[in-house]
């Protein structure tokens, strides 16, 4: 479990007596290594060790215990379940509780609040109009999460799973973008930061998009229409679209196989055993950059990325990523399995984290901008990555469910070649030699 405060006190301890992480590690007979380890949370130093930290850096070794006991944190991860209407989200959310609480998980289910409030007699046709209805959602889901989120970390529990059933992006797919950010901007929010305040979202998607057989027998009234919930389901992913790990689970499946596919893309995140990604990865003709931006499915995010110093088997990185102005800040870890599936370990870290770990920065390669296009489309989620050194071709990036799963290409897409397996492609080594066109 990390403890990155204890980590950062450690770091401020060492800053204050003037001293490297290489004098540190001398005088303690570790590497260097170990004692940065220590400074990000990722590891803890044994008593001996802290005894003689205690001594170098001149403080007691009861203060040492006492700051790393209070600076203990559960280990939280906040995912979405959504999905469009009649997908089977309440009978994956009952199976996903009982998967993860029998793996050691606390796990909390947030409901949506939208139950609440309808329960109470304030639905969409009670209030003054449509826009009070969802402002009103958006406060009352907000203050909801909040509350849990406060309420876990005093728990006696090491992981702690919070399901949210749906999350504050569903509210954008029923009201008109302009409304929706009149509501981020009354509430001091913004979507970068409201979309990925969680760490995953999975979407279900409805049975009116690949099970039409047996729509009939789940549409809750007749004036429902298949139309209707397929443009709804099409509304919240392209909600969510733009989110650094949103998972698409359609209806190859029975419901069965469904939640399956969902238990083991949460596994796949969670890192139960170990977290991975498949992904696939193609050389593509420059793309129509206005026609991806006027689709309402398809969400643009500006990139930086910088690796660190690390050994040959896994890589270690710190990225920005937002738009307008408006970031976010992750540490990553990647070490290879296989071509196409790779162990990943990503973190959301703080503006001061981001700084610090810039210190660390491999001097041998340069820091990565680009611009990348998140489309959803055909139940993929695709992304295209633009850099400003290529003016005629640029990256497309799939995540798969299953190494031998179909790429459905948008048509508006040219590929050049496959590049999955070209190692000068790979973004680590772009970083130090740049492909030509």
């Amino acid at each position: 479990m990390k403890n990155i405060k204890f980590g950062n006190y450690l770091y401020e301890l060492r800053k204050e007596n003037n001293l490297t992480q290489r004098f540190v590690a001398y005088q303690l007979g570790v590497s260097d290594k170990a004692v940065s380890k220590w400074e990000m949370g990722n590891a803890k130093p044994d008593l001996d060790k802290l005894k003689l930290l205690a001594a170098l850096y001149n403080v007691s070794l009861n203060e040492l215990l006492n700051h790393q006991e209070e600076q203990n944190e559960v280990k939280i991860s906040k995912i979405v379940i959504t999905g469009g209407p009649h997908s089977g989200k309440k009978t994956a959310l009952s199976r996903i509780s009982n998967h993860f609480s029998n793996r050691g998980y606390t796990v909390i289910v947030i409901e949506e609040a939208s139950k609440g409030l309808i329960q109470s007699g304030i639905t969409p046709t009670s209030c003054k109009s449509l826009y009070d209805y969802q402002a009103a959602l958006y406060k009352a889901q907000k203050e909801k999460e909040k509350y849990y989120e406060t309420a876990v970390k005093s728990l006696k529990a090491d992981k702690v799973l919070i399901i949210c059933e749906r999350g504050l992006l569903d509210i954008k797919a029923y009201m008109k973008d302009a409304e929706f950010k009149r509501i981020l901007k009354e509430n001091s929010s913004s979507e970068t930061k409201t979309r990925d305040s969680y760490d995953a979202v999975f979407h279900l998607v409805s049975i009116a998009k690949g099970k039409e057989e047996v729509y009939d027998l789940f549409k809750s009234k007749e004036s429902e229409t298949i139309e209707e919930n397929r443009r709804i389901d099409d509304r919240i992913i392209s909600s969510w679209t733009g989110h650094p790990h949103l998972r698409i689970i359609d209806n190859s499946t029975d419901l069965e196989g469904k939640i399956d596919r969902l238990i083991k893309e949460i596994s796949g995140f969670l890192g139960v055993p170990e977290p991975y990604e498949i992904e696939r990865k193609f050389l593509i003709e420059y793309p129509n950059i206005k026609a991806l931006e006027k689709m309402p499915n398809c969400t643009r995010v500006d990139i930086t990325q910088t690796y660190l110093r690390s050994n040959g088997t896994t890589e270690r990185r710190i990225r920005t990523r937002g738009s307008d102005g408006d970031y976010l800040y992750y540490f990553a870890e990647k070490r290879k399995i296989s071509n196409v599936k790779r162990v990943e370990l990503e973190r959301k870290i703080t503006q001061e984290e981001y700084v610090l770990l810039l210190m660390e920065a491999d001097h041998l390669s340069h820091t990565i901008r680009k611009t990348r296009y998140c489309l959803s489309e055909n139940n993929q989620y695709f992304e295209f990555d633009i850099y400003p050194e290529w003016q005629n071709q640029a990256i497309m990036e799939i995540e798969l469910n299953d190494e031998k799963e179909a790429i459905k290409v948008p048509k508006m897409i040219k590929i050049i070649k496959e590049v999955t397996e070209d190692e000068s492609y790979k973004n680590y080594n772009m970083s130090k030699n740049m492909p030509k066109e």
